[in-house]
């Protein structure tokens, strides 16, 4: 997605807004998790004062109701009770492994004083005078024991958390130190990053600056490439696209005027390449005449193979120069094969062995020229000529639903799967002996224009096992145009 430069402003802000929120938010929680605390040591201390206070209530109460024993000073000595049961509840919770065992004394004075004072109001509600004075006695002694016991309590928090105050002063020093170097990072950061940024709008700028001065000089071989994702990359495209059309057109230019110079030389060379056509039309006709008068002659002294050979020959000549711009039946195809082999049995005798298994329903199919010859030629070049023994070639033609079978097989040295990849994909790749001229990768090539189809041909072969070439016949063709080349006879 492209990104304008609206959008990379906007992105640096927000990256340096998120910095700023970042920081507030850290410093932010440090602060108020150090102020939780400090509000919860303040807490313990709050609580173990309300016990003081509490203790010393219900001794008012207690005495305001011995003094003058009224249902309303007997509800407030019921509170002042309530009062400090729920605060000796509440310091319970602050029980720690350093004040366990102050805590639990605490705990038992608070019982003794709550004991002592209701043991006070049985004696007075016995009229036990004496015994009730005395209970009241040893209540407010109590009562001064938990206000001793209180201050000892707060003393012992106050050395349990003496490590906490200082590390919290120690903490804020830190903290003005940290504050410091951050502030020094961020700003390095902020300046590399703005530099960066800076760069990531001016270079893009600088090298189409450099490109125009290129293109001022006439140099419109130069790419403009500029590594960007905003406005300035659609500008720098649309300037080497415009970069590309007045190369062009000046390339348009220079090939307009060599080809105006090539013409008029080649209007110089017409009357001598017409000269020379003429000429090449003449020679098949004189080739083919002297071999019919050479097989004649043959046959009147007797040497009726050679006249056959010779015949062969000429079929063969006649055959190459003919057919190789139109189709052609099957059976012609068999026949100039046929022609080759005989050519080739004079040659090699013995040597080489065809196996032919036609199955003659398939004959009539329409075939490019010159499809067979050089497929059989090859095998014989790499199958039978190199082997002293000589070699086998299978020749076959099956019929199918749609398509008939050729199958052109060998006994030779077979060929590599890198040959055979070069073949199909109609790379020319030399034969390695002599041959007419038609290439095995230019019959793949004309069978595929011929058809109209990819899987025409398929060769299957290994080093030492042979080659089959495999070709799949369409009985009706996708390619009508093929065969409308001219006659040229």
């Amino acid at each position: 997605m492209n990104n304008s430069i609206q959008k990379k402003i906007w992105t640096l802000a927000a990256i340096v807004l998120f910095i700023m929120a970042t920081i507030w938010i850290a410093l932010t929680y440090y602060n108020q998790k150090t102020q939780d605390r400090y509000n919860d040591i303040l807490q313990r201390y709050l609580r173990m004062n309300e016990v003081t206070a509490a203790s010393q209530q219900m001794i008012t109460s207690l005495n305001n109701y011995l003094l003058k024993p009224s249902p309303a000073n007997l509800t407030i000595l019921d509170e002042s009770r309530e009062s400090i049961l729920r605060a000796k509840n509440e310091v319970y919770m602050l029980r720690n492994a350093d004040n366990a065992f102050a805590l639990t004394s605490y705990m038992n004075l608070i019982d003794s004083l709550v004991e002592t004072t209701d043991r006070s109001l049985i004696f007075q509600s016995e009229k036990e005078t004496e015994a009730s004075t005395q209970a009241f006695d040893e209540a407010t002694r109590i009562s001064k024991y938990i206000s001793e016991m209180t201050l000892t309590l707060i003393d012992t928090e106050l050395r349990t958390y003496d490590r906490f105050y200082r590390g919290i002063i120690e903490q804020s020093k830190e903290l003005k130190e940290l504050g410091i170097w951050l502030l020094l990072l961020i700003t390095f950061l902020l300046a590399v990053f703005t530099y960066w940024f800076s760069l990531s709008i001016t270079r893009p700028v600088l090298k189409l600056t450099q490109a125009a001065k290129e293109l001022s000089r006439g140099r419109f071989d130069l790419e403009v490439e500029v590594e960007s994702n905003d406005e300035i990359s659609f500008l720098a495209k649309m300037f080497d696209r415009m970069r590309i059309n007045i190369n062009n057109l000046i390339s348009e230019i220079q090939q307009k005027a060599q080809l105006e110079n090539e013409l008029q030389q080649n209007k110089l060379l017409l009357q001598e390449s017409q000269l020379r056509s003429l000429q090449s039309q003449i020679n098949p006709h004189f080739l083919f005449n002297t071999l019919d008068t050479l097989s004649k002659k043959a046959y009147l002294e007797g040497a009726e193979e050679t006249s056959d050979m010779i015949v062969s020959v000429a079929g063969l000549l006649r055959y190459n120069l003919k057919r190789l711009d139109r189709s052609v039946t099957l059976y012609d195809e068999v026949k100039v094969m046929r022609q080759y082999i005989d050519i080739q049995k004079a040659r090699f005798t013995e040597r080489l062995r065809l196996h032919m298994d036609i199955d003659d329903s398939c004959l009539h199919v329409q075939i490019p020229g010159l499809t067979l010859q050089p497929i059989v030629e090859n095998a014989v070049i790499h199958a039978v000529e190199p082997e002293e023994e000589g070699g086998n070639i299978w020749f076959r033609v099956m019929d199918g639903e749609d398509r008939i079978t050729i199958e052109i097989e060998d006994d030779g040295p077979g060929m590599t799967e890198e040959k055979i990849q070069s073949i199909l994909e109609e790379h020319a790749v030399e034969s390695g002996g002599h041959s007419t001229g038609i290439g095995f990768s230019n019959v793949v090539k004309r069978l595929r224009l011929f058809y109209g189809l990819e899987d025409v041909i398929d060769i299957e072969s290994g080093s030492g096992r042979g080659t089959k070439v495999i070709m799949k016949i369409p009985k009706t063709r996708g390619i009508e145009s093929y065969d409308k080349a001219p006659d040229r006879r």
